[in-house]
């Protein structure tokens, strides 16, 4: 069953090439032309010997951005007090309403250091300490995006970090409605400084330091292949959240819910960019065919239409299934950043879901809710990672010290354990370390 006006697949699991179907579709395998990786690799040597002075080139040449120095593309905290003081009523009310929310949301992740005692006087425990200084970097390429600032800086700044330095590749531009959201977003955040730079130079130029921008002890935040490529190159001299692809959505419906309601949603992942992936999967057939033509009636009326066009006929797909169980299972395989139970009893579902970077329950809990004011972070884990990623949070900015305190009475009762263990490894040194303290207690 093809569609006349979109050409979306529709797949069904009775299909003996379905599997084979779905990864071709889903193409997650996060592949990078070497042609990237060599000039994402000789932009970050340019800025870590060249500093300023290589990350004002590259922002001349692919923002078209000609600035006398690098401090001139800083803003302030003061400047971006000044466009959250300046902002339309409306925006303020908003952008604080989901500020809070997502600061109330994030209080709740923050842990404590802790310690317990043993009979023999021993300690041991955990000290729990926020990073010193992280980099977040807020897209900004096709759009502004307010939004991400608070869903990247509200976590850091709960979990405590001092010292906040986001990246930002727009231009500020004090009468610009978009950029001053973006910089009042920032002052609810705590950004410590904002430059408006972007791509490798600006990963390179937080992991690695300039004259101008201070080295960060981790950065955070989504990006396109360029930035992505970059932060897989820096992982290890700084700390990342996650490797990030395109957005993701898989919705799961009974076939209970507006069909209009659905293509929007679709729509919603689809319109971020073409390589965005929108997945429907239901076991009832006809509701397939309904959203087809609510697609269909709905696309002419969207401002992004061509955008989500691309990435509908690119990578979007209506699945065909048994069962609301078989769903749920292709969905663990599939491993979606978002995903929608739009179902009658979204709960039951809920159980069995083992891998997904956020779930929305019910059919009014619509994707977007999360991407602006629900309270969860959106940066969220893509490209099938939700098997071994989550969502960006307050433990993301964190970092543990275990504690270890042995009394004498406990040394002694550790030392030949570990002595045993250290020769049947052959290190002796360990063994005659731990025995040392031995001859003194007995």
């Amino acid at each position: 069953m093809k569609n006349n006006l979109l050409d979306i697949p529709v797949l069904s699991s009775a299909d003996s090439h379905f599997t084979r179907q779905l990864e071709g579709r889903l193409d997650r395998r996060m592949l990078v032309d070497s042609k990237v990786t060599n000039a994402v690799a000789e932009i970050l040597a340019a800025v870590r010997s060249r500093g300023d002075a290589a990350v004002l080139e590259y922002t001349k040449k692919f923002d078209h951005r000609d600035a006398g120095s690098l401090k001139d593309l800083v803003i302030s905290r003061d400047q971006l007090q000044m466009a959250l003081d300046r902002l339309p009523e409306s925006d303020s009310v908003a952008l604080r309403h989901a500020a809070e929310r997502i600061r109330a949301y994030h209080e709740k992740q923050k842990q404590s250091s802790w310690h317990y005692q043993e009979a023999d006087g021993s300690v041991y425990g955990q000290k729990i300490l926020p990073l010193e200084k992280v980099g977040i970097y807020v897209p900004g390429g096709k759009a502004s995006y307010p939004s991400s600032m608070l869903m990247l800086g509200i976590p850091a700044q709960v979990a405590g970090v001092q010292n906040i330095t986001a990246t930002v590749p727009t231009a500020f531009d004090p009468d610009n409605a978009g950029s001053n959201l973006v910089c009042a977003a920032a002052a609810l955040a705590g950004v410590s400084q904002m430059i408006t730079i972007g791509g490798a130079q600006a990963i390179a130029a937080m992991a690695y330091g300039t004259e101008t921008i201070q080295r960060v002890d981790k950065i955070t935040g989504p990006g396109n292949i360029y930035v992505t490529v970059a932060k897989r190159m820096v992982f290890g001299e700084v700390g990342i959240d996650m490797v990030a692809g395109p957005s993701e959505l898989t919705v799961i419906c009974d076939g209970g819910t507006n069909p209009d309601w659905i293509a929007m949603d679709l729509f919603s992942q689809a319109e971020h960019d073409e390589q965005a992936q929108s997945i429907l999967i239901s076991p009832d057939r006809k509701y397939l065919e309904l959203v087809l033509a609510s697609i269909n009636k709905l696309l002419p009326a969207m401002e992004r239409q061509e955008i989500i066009r691309a990435s509908m006929e690119n990578r979007g797909m209506l699945i065909h299934v048994a069962s609301l169980d078989e769903a749920v299972q292709i969905s663990n395989s599939i491993a979606p950043e978002h995903l929608e139970l739009s179902v009658a009893d979204p709960e039951s579902l809920l159980a069995k879901v083992e891998n997904a970077g956020a779930v929305f329950l019910g059919r009014f809990t619509a994707e977007a809710l999360g991407d602006y004011c629900a309270g969860p972070s959106h940066v969220l884990p893509t490209s099938g990672t939700a098997r071994f990623f989550s969502a960006l949070g307050v433990y993301d900015f964190q970092k543990r010290s275990s504690i270890i305190s042995c009394s004498p009475v406990g040394a002694h009762r550790l030392v030949r354990t570990a002595a045993t263990l250290a020769r049947r490894e052959s290190l002796t040194a360990h063994a005659k370390s731990a025995e040392y303290r031995l001859q003194d207690l007995d």
